[in-house]
């Protein structure tokens, strides 16, 4: 019994095995694999299928001492050594199933990235979405079928790559142009991300991203989302992190969802409802972060919820809020910060300072 796609199964010789086609979408075959349970069956998959391949999904569908994997050069290692590339320094990507913005992050000038694509025409669309970001003179080098009598490379700048391309395909992404890079650091422009003006501005999300720690496999729920961009940048620190945005409006919600996509960072979970309430079935954090809706009754639905070591950061913005971080703090300890930043801005023929509202800021270990 042989299982597989059907271009797998057509580079089969004749053999007297019955053939199933792995139907799409991936997860759809699972039943049919598990049917196959008692019987001696061989699916098939390309390449490596622990590096962005089925390999990882069939073994933890299965039980152990139920697969054994015969595994083949990856796809990587075969594009590195036509190439020359040291894998270390080089970002892989399997875009198979995920949208290019996962891209985003790794996109800066000298950069080298090896993305798997799903078909043919995806190098078409990975040269369009460079050129919209401003990296259309990056080099692109399409390796078609590699490893087997069909392998074909082709080179070609982003901006002028033509011509028609056979799956299985991997291109090489020698990223050039001046195109915006995403800084490393926490604190973002503002400008970077969509918003109604409902933001956690640069510096002070800097401050915030800083108290919150972010840590790789951590999950963080960040209340009261506005624009998204304290998840997003938790997430962006690590690819390990997972994160959750709970905003009560569904335009805001919305936005928050655009903005991940767009940064990469699609893995993010947004749950359009209103804290308290919305937290009751939520998985349990590592950190928190309250940025809108502080109240008394907030504060101890997250003190009911949380796991003990969870880190919460909370800030405060009215003397109303301001006060529940206080008592917060004379009951809990904590760190309070109080931040008061202003802004030059022309006054007449110079300048002065515009101070903004001063935000206050607890920090806290539950």
């Amino acid at each position: 019994m042989v299982i597989g796609p059907p271009r797998h199964l057509s580079l089969l010789p004749e053999i007297s095995a019955e053939r199933i086609v792995w139907p799409q979408p991936f997860a759809d075959g699972l039943p049919l694999l598990l049917g196959l349970r008692g019987r001696r069956a061989v699916a098939l998959a390309s390449g490596d299928p622990f590096w962005f391949g089925a390999g990882r999904v069939i073994a933890e569908t299965l039980s152990a001492g139920e697969w054994r994997a015969l595994p083949a050069p990856s796809t990587f290692a075969l594009a590195a050594a036509r190439l020359g590339w040291g894998l270390e320094a080089t970002t892989c990507l399997g875009l198979h199933a995920a949208p290019l913005a996962r891209l985003r992050p790794h996109l800066a000038p000298g950069q080298r990235i090896l993305v798997l694509l799903r078909d043919g025409d995806a190098p078409h669309a990975l040269a369009a979405y460079l050129h919209a970001r401003g990296f259309g003179p990056s080099q692109l080098t399409v390796l078609e079928a590699l490893g087997g009598p069909n392998e074909r490379v082709t080179r070609a700048e982003a901006d002028s790559l033509t011509g028609q391309f056979l799956h299985p395909l991997c291109v090489a992404v020698e990223v050039a142009g001046a195109g915006a890079a995403l800084p490393q650091a926490s604190g973002l422009d503002d400008e970077v991300f969509l918003s109604d003006g409902q933001i956690t501005k640069r510096p002070v999300r800097a401050l915030a991203l800083s108290a919150l720690a972010p840590r790789a496999g951590e999950l963080l729920w960040d209340i009261g989302g506005g624009s998204g961009s304290i998840a997003i940048e938790w997430l962006l620190a690590h690819p390990a992190t997972e994160a959750l945005c709970v905003e009560k409006r569904p335009d805001r919600a919305d936005r928050i969802r655009e903005n991940a996509e767009a940064l990469g960072v699609d893995r993010l979970r947004v749950v359009n409802a209103e804290a308290p309430e919305a937290l009751h079935d939520l998985p349990a954090p590592d950190a928190i972060f309250i940025g809108g809706g502080l109240s008394g009754d907030l504060m101890e639905a997250v003190g009911n919820r949380a796991p003990a070591g969870c880190r919460v950061v909370a800030h405060a913005v009215t003397l109303e809020s301001e006060a529940l971080l206080t008592d917060l703090h004379a009951r809990k300890g904590g760190e309070l910060l109080r931040m008061e930043i202003a802004h030059a801005r022309p006054l007449g023929q110079k300048h002065g300072w515009k101070a903004a509202y001063p935000v206050v800021q607890w920090r806290g270990v539950l």
